[in-house]
């Protein structure tokens, strides 16, 4: 059963990859264009791409306010605009790291909980944070606002001037702009509600 969603998640990723190309190739953006608006290398854009790697959600958000469109398109098997969507488990859109992690890149598996509405304002997400080191954090900033809920482990919230731990039914919200990073506490994963919300 865990081998099935294992691979559900790579073949989500290559979703991302296939459509990030797309879009870029629509606006007829070159992988420099991409580069300058995103602030992503063209590295590794390309291995987006690719399919290579699995683009944390900070970099699918900027990627998506580069392409002008929500975040949620690129986990969408069709939009729709319909003032209630309802998504079932089975339908949601799973995005693990690839085997081949490096280091330097956000170490964690997301869950896109919302996959039809198209002109939504927020992108909620269940999050898996793997044990690791202090070291091992890998610190982002983007646009917009994020909540997080703590339903399962021991997490830390860190940025460059404070350190919060979180137990299960804590939470916290914060601006994205702020540089900030997660780390699971203890031998077990973490899991958390997380909802983002980026101006387009």
């Amino acid at each position: 059963m865990a081998h099935g969603k294992d691979d559900r998640a790579v073949t989500d990723a290559l979703r991302i990859g296939v459509r990030v190309r797309e879009l870029r190739e629509k606006h007829r953006y070159t992988l420099q264009d991409m580069a300058a608006k995103t602030g992503l290398s063209k590295e590794e854009l390309s291995q987006i791409e690719d399919c290579e790697t699995a683009p944390p959600v900070a970099s699918l958000l900027k990627i998506a306010k580069a392409l002008e469109v929500g975040m949620g398109y690129f986990f969408q098997e069709k939009s729709g605009s319909e003032e209630i969507a309802l998504t079932r488990l089975s339908e949601r859109v799973r995005i693990a790291r690839r085997p081949h992690h490096h280091k330097g890149e956000v170490n964690y598996i997301y869950e896109a909980l919302e996959t039809k509405k198209s002109d939504k304002h927020m992108e909620p997400f269940l999050v898996e944070f793997p044990p690791m080191d202090t070291s091992e954090m890998v610190f982002v900033s983007h646009e917009g606002e994020e909540f997080l809920t703590l339903l399962e482990g021991k997490l830390e919230f860190r940025t460059q001037n404070r350190v919060e731990v979180l137990d299960p039914g804590d939470s916290i919200y914060f601006l994205s702009s702020i540089s900030h990073s997660f780390r699971c506490l203890g031998d077990r994963s973490a899991k958390a509600i997380a909802v983002v919300w980026s101006k387009v």
